[in-house]
């Protein structure tokens, strides 16, 4: 049965993409970030959903007659940059023959980023997406939560699979996804509709923590910090955090405490070992490669060369070295600077739409956004997701968002009825001036002598 609902909602929704394509962008991020083919058994569980979609996406792209907008932004620049970065150190790498199904996964993903950018203009798209982020991930954060007050917290809370299978990638997503929570719940206008988004993102917190991911936990701690920062009742919202905190911590088990408290003693913890040898080896592989190694170099023969443990093989662990280890120092610096000024974007949203209440959804949109980035920054710190979707769509959001205020603006601004009060004043004075003119008597002069 679920098979087929899957396989139904697909059919339908490329069919709808060929006429309107940013259906089909929709479609392909909830397919892409939640997986629900997998949470089938029948035909969906193998069938190439990603194929349909894309492929009716950019056919319809070419055959629609809705808007498309070829904005260059600058952060959609330094994507188009890494994207052409990964190509030239694929031709270096190691092993390029076992890095061309990662290469190839990459680049789908991020070509359909942009695709995103050209096809999702309105605040109604905008909006959308969010949802479908939010729908996505809340399933998982929602089920989630209610299992580890369920089982009072003994068992880890998984991921469905693909980028985020294991307990520490889904944890990092999770935290990530809250914002946008929030962001919804600032837009519903019903308490009970307020109430609702507030209880799904405390599930969602429950659910990231019941993982036992001791990288997306110090993602989320950094996030509070920042919203703590931001906000005006820093008293209140500082004792509400602490308090809520220690009872949450209280409730977990002994096992959650013992995993923990391995953040404090990382030499006496081998998986963490295991991390720093790995940020080791890749930050050898990069001195000595300056093109890095490509996505195929967690193997024996690299670690042999440039790990300080070479049979304590692990993956990067770290989005950072992650991209330092396969692309280099020049990859890494392109990576950065794309998430520095998807950053810099979302302060610009923050600052510009403040205050006006038709754009202050933005400035929501903005901040939330940057919490949601400081969460993938610092968890992903300690996790290998650098090219997971949902950062990228945050990229998407920012730049969809700033285009929009842009737009707006430039909409009010030659709009005589919005014309600045000053000029409004100016205008009557010339046209009082103008009208005192007409009605003045007709002056005469008397010829010279």
């Amino acid at each position: 049965m679920r098979s087929t609902l899957v396989l139904a909602i697909i059919f339908l929704g490329a069919a709808w993409a060929l006429a309107h394509p940013y259906v089909g962008v929709l479609l392909w991020t909830w397919v892409s970030i939640m997986n629900p083919h997998k949470l089938t058994y029948g035909a969906a569980v193998d069938f190439p959903v990603a194929a349909v979609i894309g492929g009716a996406t950019l056919v319809g792209l070419f055959l629609t007659k809705d808007k498309k907008n070829y904005f260059l932004s600058a952060p959609a620049i330094a994507l188009m940059l890494f994207m052409l970065w990964i190509c030239v150190t694929y031709l270096f790498s190691f092993n390029p023959k076992g890095s061309t199904d990662m290469l190839d996964k990459v680049l789908k993903i991020d070509f359909m980023i942009l695709v995103a950018l050209v096809l999702l203009n309105s605040k109604q798209h905008i909006i959308a997406l969010v949802w479908v982020l939010v729908i996505s991930l809340g399933y998982f954060g929602v089920k989630g939560g209610i299992f580890t007050l369920a089982t009072g917290g003994n068992y880890r809370v998984w991921g469905p699979g693909g980028f985020i299978g294991g307990n520490n990638e889904v944890a990092l997503a999770l935290i990530i996804v809250i914002p946008l929570m929030y962001f919804l719940r600032e837009l519903a206008a019903k308490v009970w509709q307020r109430q609702a988004w507030l209880a799904a993102m405390s599930l969602t917190a429950i659910a990231a923590i019941g993982s036992q991911s001791r990288g997306a936990l110090l993602g989320i701690v950094a996030m509070m910090v920042l919203l703590w920062l931001r906000g005006r009742q820093k008293i209140f919202f500082g004792t509400l955090m602490i308090v809520g905190g220690m009872l949450l911590v209280s409730f977990m088990p002994e096992s959650w405490h013992a995993r923990i408290d391995t953040i404090g003693e990382y030499q006496q913890d081998t998986s963490a070992m295991g991390r720093i040898n790995a940020w080791w080896f890749a930050w050898n592989l990069a001195k000595a490669n300056f093109f890095g190694g490509g996505f195929d170099i967690y193997n024996p023969g690299p670690f042999a060369l440039y790990a300080p443990n070479p049979l304590d093989i692990h993956a990067a662990h770290s989005i950072y070295f992650q991209v330092l280890g396969e692309h280099g120092f020049v990859g890494l610096a392109l990576f950065l600077t794309m998430w520095g000024l998807t950053w810099r974007w979302a302060g610009w949203l923050r600052k510009n739409a403040t205050g006006n209440p038709e754009t202050e959804w933005v400035a929501v949109l903005g901040s939330m956004c940057q919490v949601s980035l400081i969460g993938y920054a610092v968890g992903g710190a300690f996790l290998s997701l650098a090219y997971f979707d949902l950062p990228y769509n945050i990229l998407v959001l920012v730049v969809l968002a700033r285009r929009w205020v842009e737009a707006h603006q430039r909409e009010k601004k030659n709009d005589p009825l919005e014309m600045p009060q000053k000029n409004k004043m100016l205008a009557a004075e010339t046209i009082e001036v103008a009208a005192d003119f007409r009605t003045s008597p007709p002056l005469h002069h008397k010829r010279p002598l």
